[in-house]
């Protein structure tokens, strides 16, 4: 058997769920504009430019699943989804997911971005298993804080090592493993996999994967 493994934020999306959420929650009233619109640019270029602090940016975004109503940000996420994320999502990305499924490949989605948010962003793929950064809980109530490791450069691989265990696996348990990302944060991923596959790639990725003979896909223009 063979792994798919899916970069999710502009590769199986045509944007950055992260980054739009906190753009749904200011139009909501539940961030204020003017004091976080601005810092949420930053981060989203501080991602791109592989400079993130990923316990400063999980802090700027768990605030809000910890000061608000559970049941509140759970419609607000369904909303969201309904409205933002299935615009976002090319007929490409289907395909490229259904191909992988025709052949029987395990699929999994590995993403920065945090679970609350993108787990039920996985099964619009049909795909039940998602990494994300995972918000802690405490006695059902988000604390604001990280559970464990964040999926996010290294961590990804963490992260990914850890699911596999569970299941008494490593990545040489498949015949083959395809990891798809749009990435530069991603490329020590893509580095342990018998087939990286650049997805929509950063100027960063794209030199690496002509550097490498990746091949090059665009699921969106």
């Amino acid at each position: 058997m063979n792994l798919a493994i899916f970069d999710l934020d502009n590769t199986l999306l045509k944007g950055d769920s992260d980054y739009n959420w906190a753009l749904f929650l200011i139009k909501k009233g539940l961030l204020d504009k003017k004091a976080f619109e601005k810092k949420n640019e930053q981060f989203f270029q501080d991602y791109q430019e592989g400079n993130l602090d990923v316990h400063e940016y999980c802090g700027f975004q768990f605030g809000v699943l910890k000061n608000n109503d559970r049941e509140l940000m759970e419609n607000l996420r369904d909303q969201y989804i309904n409205e933002i994320i299935l615009p976002m999502i090319p007929s490409a990305a289907h395909k490229l997911v259904q191909n992988h499924k025709d052949k029987g490949d395990r699929l999994l989605i590995i993403t920065a971005t945090n679970s609350f948010i993108t787990k039920p962003i996985g099964k619009l793929f049909g795909i039940p298993d998602l990494i994300g950064t995972d918000p802690e809980e405490i006695d059902g109530k988000f604390s604001g804080k990280i559970a464990g490791t964040p999926s996010f450069q290294e961590g990804k691989i963490k992260r990914l090592e850890e699911w596999l265990d569970l299941q008494g696996l490593t990545l040489k348990s498949f015949e083959k493993t395809y990891f798809y990302s749009d990435s530069r944060n991603d490329i020590p991923l893509l580095e342990r996999v018998t087939h990286p596959v650049a997805a929509n790639p950063d100027e960063v990725l794209i030199k690496k994967a002509t550097l490498h003979a990746w091949p090059i896909i665009h699921l969106w223009q």
